[in-house]
């Protein structure tokens, strides 16, 4: 858990999360809200993803050695 909470990719995907949540509760809703959240959700999947491939590979490069 603690990989994905200090990976930078994360934190950055989740400060922009957070600032799509203020932008939801605070501005017009019209057809940018739904790409900001469709981009949030995205860059959250490709941090985790990222963050999980990292994990795999130094997991399979410890058993090669």
């Amino acid at each position: 858990m603690r990989k994905f909470l200090f990976n930078g990719a994360v934190l950055s995907a989740a400060i922009g999360l957070w600032s799509t949540i203020r932008e939801t509760r605070s501005g017009a809703r019209d057809w940018r809200i739904v790409l900001m959240w469709i981009s949030a959700g995205i860059s959250l999947a490709i941090a985790i993803g990222t963050v999980v491939q990292e994990s795999k590979e130094a997991e399979i490069s410890e058993k090669s050695r």
